[in-house]
Parts: structure tokens; C-alpha cells; sequence
């Protein structure tokens, strides 16, 4: 080859002044020199001749289409580079926040007392057993069997409060405190003769009874129990059949529990009747005079020992009878009380006393049936 004769471009040339030519593009889109690249290795003079016809300005305008495209292509960079700067920046971020608020909690856990340490335990334990009823409560409100459960559910506390609820009621009337008490109840001198109206009552102040007394009644169970509707009823029994004032045994019969739905105001006036012990003081208004009794006794009987009121006495008694325990009529409950004033020596005598043996069939009343007896035919 004549030595002045110029070099042919050859592929390897043509092709390594392609790839600096890219790598320029890269750089002026990075914000790079873009000279810098064209100086780092030595260039033939193809090379220098391509990478200068690559960057100077050609004389024609660009097109708008391939200006529009380039600038379009750096600012989708430029985008994509920012997004990924906030990426970051917003995990360390939180990441180093976290590591602060953990070593802040372990510092406090550190600082804290044995109490204070059982106290958060207890309060962790707490809400991981209120979380798990919650979770386990609304996976059961989900299932399919839970309305029928909830609905059988209702049915047996509509059906035990039907057959129970002399029980539940009478329990709280006998331990509930009594409430306001009548200031002709308390009295200073039992003995002292007091004028009251010609009503018949059952007074006991110290559980606040003030009961009307319904005399005149049979001993049978219904007309007992249409008696004690209104009051209290007097139980008059061959051998016990005397009223207040004379001697004899005068016994006044009424309900310690009885079902809601039954008629009448008193379903409950003797359930704190066995809170009396011996000495307390009852008194019976009959025919415009106050009879005072002191209890001397209380004994628990089943309801077919009519015998425990037919007994032979000098002396004027009072025994109030009830249903025991409460809510049931298995047996009766007996507060015997003797008169103190007026003058019980001066008492009369009542009328055709009888002896026991002549009672008969004679049973203490009890309860009347639940709401599910009546319904299902009972008495």
C-alpha cells in the first residue's frame, strides 16, 4: 500500500466508534462531561473523526418529533430516579425511627419496678384475653349455628324465669335492707296502749311488715289463697282457732315468695320472716286495739304437721306461718310469739275450743302453681 494512500474504516473501528458514540449519548443524559469518555483511551483518527461528528452541532436543524422524543426520554429518567430517591429515603427513615422508639422502650422496660413490670404483664394478658373472646365471639356470630344456640338459649332462661321467678324475686326481697318504714311502727314502749283504727294488721317493724289481716276465711287451699290476695290470712283450725285477745293460738298464714304473674299485692310480705328472732316485737291490730307479741320460737315443719299449731295453752299465742325455702312449698316455717299487752291474764276464752285430733285433713297453704303448671293443668 503507497504510504501516502489514507486508512480504510474497517468493522472493529466502525463498531467501537458506535459504542463511545452511545456512551456519550448516556452520559449528556446523566449530566456528564461528555468529553470525558472520549479522552480515556487513545483513538485513531477514524475514531476522533467519528466522536467529532458525533458532538458537534450538524448545520441542519433537529427535527421537532426527535427533540420532543429526547427530552421526553430524560425526563422519564430523571422521574424514575427521583421516585427511587424517595424510596429510600422514607425507609431509612422509618427504619431509624423504629430502632429509636425500640430502644426507648427497652430502656423504659429496664428502668421499670417488679410492680410496675407485673402490671404491664397483667395488662398484656389482659388484652390478649379480651382480643381472643372478641375474635372467638365474631367467628360464632358468623356461624350458622349461632342464631339457633342464641335463640334456644333465650328460650331457656324465658321458660326457668316462667317457673322461677318467685324464687329469684323472694331472694332479693329477703336480702334487701326494708325501705322506708312507717313512723307509726316504731314504737318506744310495746306495752303502752295505743288507739288505731278498727282495720285488721299484722305489724312487724323490725322487716318492716304492715299487712292487712283477713279473718273469717276456711282453711282450705283456695280460699287461703283468695285470703292472702289481699293480705294475710287467718289459718282458724279446729284447736287453733282463736283470734287476738284470747287464749288460744291465732294463726295468721302469708306468702314468703309466690310466681309474678299471680294476683294480689303481697306474693312477697313474709319473705324476710325468718330474719325474726326470739324477743323482736309484732303487733296485731283487731277491733280498734294493739295487741304486742314477743317471738319465743321458730321451728321449720312440713306442711301436713298441722299438730305443731294444735296444742293445749293458757296463755294467748300468735304463729305466723310460711312457705321454706324460698321459691318452694316442700315445708312451712313457724314464728311463734306470745302476748304481752294488753294483760294476758285478762284474755278470754275462745269460742268451742276443739282438740287436734278434729283438724281433719288439714294442710298449711303453700304456693300457688308457676305460669308452666297452670299452663300445663295444674292447680
Amino acid at each position: 500500500m503507497p504510504p501516502n494512500e489514507p486508512k480504510q474504516s474497517t468493522p472493529t473501528t466502525n463498531r467501537d466508534a458506535a459504542v463511545r458514540l452511545a456512551r456519550s449519548q448516556i452520559d449528556a443524559l446523566y449530566g456528564n462531561n461528555p468529553e470525558q469518555s472520549a479522552i480515556t483511551t487513545p483513538t485513531t483518527h477514524s475514531q476522533q473523526q467519528a466522536a467529532q461528528q458525533a458532538h458537534t452541532p450538524s448545520d441542519r436543524p433537529q427535527h421537532p418529533t426527535q427533540q420532543a422524543t429526547t427530552n421526553n426520554t430524560t425526563h422519564h429518567l430523571q422521574e424514575y430516579h427521583n421516585q427511587w430517591q424517595q424510596y429510600y429515603q422514607s425507609y431509612y427513615e422509618r427504619y431509624y425511627v423504629g430502632q429509636l422508639h425500640q430502644a426507648i422502650t427497652e430502656q423504659q422496660k429496664a428502668d421499670q419496678t417488679p410492680e410496675e413490670k407485673r402490671d404491664e404483664a397483667l395488662v398484656d394478658l389482659r388484652q390478649k384475653i379480651v382480643t381472643k373472646a372478641k375474635t372467638k365471639a365474631k367467628n360464632a356470630r358468623k356461624s350458622r349455628h349461632f342464631i339457633p344456640f342464641a335463640s334456644a338459649f333465650v328460650v331457656v332462661l324465658i321458660v326457668a324465669f316462667l317457673q322461677y321467678n318467685g324464687l329469684l324475686i323472694g331472694t332479693v326481697r329477703a336480702y334487701v335492707s326494708p325501705g322506708a318504714i312507717d313512723p307509726q311502727n316504731i314504737v318506744v314502749d310495746p306495752t303502752a296502749p295505743v288507739q288505731v283504727s278498727a282495720e285488721p294488721k299484722l305489724i312487724i317493724p323490725k322487716i318492716n311488715v304492715d299487712v292487712p289481716a283477713v279473718y273469717g276465711v276456711g282453711y282450705d287451699h283456695n280460699s287461703q289463697m283468695k285470703a292472702m290476695e289481699k293480705g294475710v290470712a287467718h289459718f282458724s283450725i279446729p284447736g287453733a282457732n282463736s283470734v287476738p285477745g284470747q287464749i288460744g293460738n291465732t294463726v295468721l298464714s302469708g306468702h314468703s315468695s309466690n310466681d309474678l304473674f299471680d294476683p294480689g299485692d303481697y306474693k312477697f310480705i313474709f319473705a324476710q320472716l325468718d330474719k325474726l328472732q326470739n324477743g323482736d316485737t309484732i303487733f296485731v291490730n283487731y277491733e280498734s286495739v294493739r295487741y304486742t307479741y314477743t317471738v319465743t320460737k321458730k321451728e321449720v315443719v312440713l306442711p301436713t304437721q298441722v299438730d305443731k299449731l294444735t296444742y293445749a295453752t293458757d296463755k294467748p299465742i300468735l304463729t305466723l306461718i310460711t312457705c321454706t325455702p324460698l321459691g318452694t312449698a316442700e315445708k312451712r316455717l313457724l314464728v311463734t310469739a306470745e302476748q304481752v299487752s294488753p294483760d294476758p291474764s285478762k284474755a278470754a276464752t275462745a269460742e268451742a275450743p276443739q282438740s287436734a285430733t278434729n283438724s281433719g285433713n288439714a294442710v298449711m297453704t303453700g304456693n300457688g302453681p308457676s305460669a308452666l303448671e297452670r299452663l300445663f293443668g295444674a292447680r
